[in-house]
């Protein structure tokens, strides 16, 4: 075999890594979360120790999808599943190389300007990849175009609604920031507690959603049903 036979197996086996990656990940992300909310077994400052750690595992799932833009569209073009112009996927690679860009370079400016401008650009970004990912899949269902194949059709639908309910957990989980201010500034009683731990369980719903999303896509992917 020559090293282009080696291609496709190849970004098959990066594509699978990364979905093993953003689910383990997201799920440790999850377990740390849930140990946060346990004030009665936790000091305040163990359950911020904890809180760090699921800040700081959270970037792997968060690689995770920003590269599996490009690696779904490269294992597509090399599989022959969509005629799709390679000049597409070589520009998934350049966003997915500025989306991951604006996520560390946001964890290293954490609480500045900065930091909060790189997120900005990085919502619009998946804004527009959610978007275009949920009428590529809703098109090509309804008329087997730009995507003939059924089931990769379903597929990008169905990553475009992973993308809408990430985007929520974010959008859900935004109040935390100004609660747990208040829950160091004041210590933890139930004014400082609750308020957080409702917003926590609301972030609780998309999570699952998306670890819902992720295995029917993996089925989909593994599956291939007509």
């Amino acid at each position: 075999m020559t090293l282009l036979d080696y291609a496709y197996p190849t970004l098959i086996f990066a594509h699978l890594l990364l979905f093993v990656l953003w689910l383990g990940a997201d799920v440790g992300v999850f377990i740390l979360g849930q140990h946060f909310r346990k004030r009665n077994i936790y000091s305040l400052d163990q359950r911020i120790v904890l809180l760090k750690l699921l800040v700081l595992v959270d970037l792997v799932p968060r690689t995770a999808w920003a590269l599996m833009v490009p690696i779904s569209l490269s294992l597509s073009y090399a599989g022959g599943w969509w005629d799709l112009p390679i000049l597409i996927v070589i520009f998934a690679w350049v966003i997915a190389a500025i989306w991951l860009w604006l996520i560390f370079d946001a964890h290293a400016h954490d609480m500045t300007p900065r930091a909060s401008l790189n997120r900005k650009w990085e919502g619009w970004l998946r804004y527009f990849l959610c978007a275009g990912y949920l009428f590529l899949g809703l098109e090509s269902l309804l008329t087997a175009h730009p995507i003939a194949v059924g089931w990769l059709a379903a597929k990008a639908l169905m990553f475009g609604l992973i993308f809408a309910a990430a985007i929520m957990i974010d959008v859900a989980f935004k109040p935390v920031g100004g609660q747990l201010a208040t829950l160091l500034a004041e210590g933890s009683n139930d004014q400082t507690e609750l308020p957080l731990l409702k917003t926590m369980n609301r972030t609780r719903i998309w999570v699952w959603c998306v670890y819902l999303l992720l295995l029917a896509t993996a089925w989909l992917g593994v599956v291939k049903p007509s």
